[in-house]
């Protein structure tokens, strides 16, 4: 693996966590959780070479009784991308696109 796909998967999996955490929470069950994330790797606004942008596109299958609706799985993401460690350690935009 590459050092700059390392740190796009490190993103992805804090995000997921976080996010699986707040679902429980919420009292959703999530049956299956894939992400699709890229990483551009380019020029920063310095010159340096540098992962510019993240784009996560979590793909998220649901079961039981309580689902959420597009309102509250934006919330989950929102909650989920304020408390990543990573995403929070990154001068990269990180853009979350749910599919």
């Amino acid at each position: 693996m590459d050092p700059e796909e390392a740190l796009v998967a490190a993103l992805s999996s804090c995000h997921m966590l976080f996010f699986l955490a707040y679902a429980r929470k919420d009292g959703f069950v999530v049956d299956s959780y894939r992400d699709e994330a890229e990483g551009t790797l380019g020029k920063d606004e310095r010159g340096k070479m540098s992962i510019t942008d993240i784009v996560l596109r979590p793909v998220v299958a649901w079961s039981g009784d309580k689902r959420p609706d597009a309102a509250a799985i934006a919330d989950l993401h929102h909650r989920a991308h304020e408390i990543c460690y990573i995403a929070n350690s990154i001068r990269a935009e990180v853009r979350i696109e749910p599919r």
